[in-house]
């Protein structure tokens, strides 16, 4: 007798993988065996996942990586967590997660779709210049949340205090304040987009100068270039205009997180609370302070006590807003300033590039 055959499994897409892997974030080994073996089998997301790994594997394992370790330490005295707990947010949820890189994975998703067609009509295992704008939004996503992610767990350890970007006299404001930056916060986001960028040269496959590529034409058009190649120039001012990309993101987090995510303090301590899973803080009572209030705060650090205690004889049970209105939770800031510079990349290089809208999206 022949011995059973067990029926092939099918393979799960890369988007199932995708969807497994995030489910399973708590296991950062399994969890990274999945998305690589996923994305390895469309060239060149894998590459694409190198940078998320880099760029995510501090939010699935808080001991391994220094500067989350180093911000958990503090934040466990300078802030307070919505649901009780000491210090901080607590552990990075599968949602944070998507909020940050979601964007860059859809974009994934279309630029693994685009790839054999893309092969067929270039003949070329490497990315020329002048095509594919789509790998600049998914390189674009990551230096902007990697920015983020070094502002905000390596500004909080500054010996200054923040100031509020949203202010017109950037007045200084408790740490971990939606919208307070510091130059700390600043280079530490400059460092972390650059090495995204950096990595992102190092591993992407990009076709140098050659006579075959200076005739192709990819959309029709020679796009305005005289040699599809990436000479060391022209990776060079990719480096910086994808890290300036990344740092701008770090910035217009700031600037949204400052105006429609509200930031709440303990009026007993002085301290920002920061919601559980990037969620909102809900101020108890009557809800955020009166617009009279909020405007009063704004004004100095001082008035901030007064009217910080007068709030607790108000009976809002220690809670009180400290600015920004309550509009975006911070999984929703993050979304949007992702999408936003991703866009922004992929815009940039189209016209960098002289592509058309359709051409672009081709």
């Amino acid at each position: 007798m022949f011995d059973a055959v067990e029926p092939a499994k099918r393979e799960p897409s890369t988007y199932e993988a995708m969807v497994r892997a995030f489910m399973t974030v708590e296991d950062r080994d399994s969890a990274m065996k999945v998305v690589n073996e996923a994305l390895s089998r469309s060239y060149p997301a894998a590459v694409a996942n190198k940078i998320l790994e880099l760029t995510t594997s501090n939010w699935t394992t808080v001991k391994q990586i220094r500067v989350v370790q180093v911000k958990h330490e503090v934040k466990a005295r300078l802030t307070h967590s919505s649901s009780g707990a000491p210090g901080g947010e607590g552990p990075r949820t599968h949602t944070q997660v998507l909020a940050n890189s979601v964007v860059a994975s859809v974009l994934i998703l279309l630029h693994a779709y685009k790839l054999p067609r893309e092969r067929k009509s270039q003949g070329e295992q490497c990315w020329p210049r002048g095509s594919d704008v789509l790998v600049v939004g998914i390189v674009a996503n990551y230096a902007a949340v990697a920015a983020d992610t070094f502002s905000s767990e390596l500004g909080i350890l500054s010996s200054s205090p923040p100031r509020l970007l949203t202010s017109p006299t950037l007045r200084r404001v408790p740490p971990g304040t939606n919208g307070g930056v510091t130059a700390t916060g600043l280079a530490a986001g400059l460092l972390g987009s650059f090495l995204i960028a950096a990595t992102s040269v190092l591993l992407l496959p990009f076709c140098g100068p050659s006579p075959r590529l200076a005739r192709l034409s990819f959309t029709g058009t020679a796009s305005g270039y005289d040699n599809a190649g990436w000479d060391l120039q022209s990776k060079l001012s990719f480096v910086l205009g994808v890290t300036a990309l990344g740092f701008c993101g770090s910035v217009l987090d700031s600037l949204l997180g400052g105006l429609l995510q509200a930031s709440v303090t303990d009026t007993r301590t002085g301290r920002i609370i920061e919601g559980d899973g990037g969620k909102k803080v809900l101020v108890s009572g009557a809800g955020s302070m009166h617009q009279k209030q909020v405007a009063k705060v704004r004004r100095s650090h001082e008035e901030v006590e007064v009217v910080g205690a007068a709030a607790r004889k108000g009976g809002q049970e220690g809670r009180r807003v400290e600015s920004g209105w309550d509009v975006l939770s911070n999984n929703g800031v993050n979304l949007v300033m992702a999408c936003t510079m991703s866009l922004a990349g992929m815009v940039a290089a189209s016209w960098i590039w002289g592509l058309s809208r359709g051409e672009m999206l081709a």
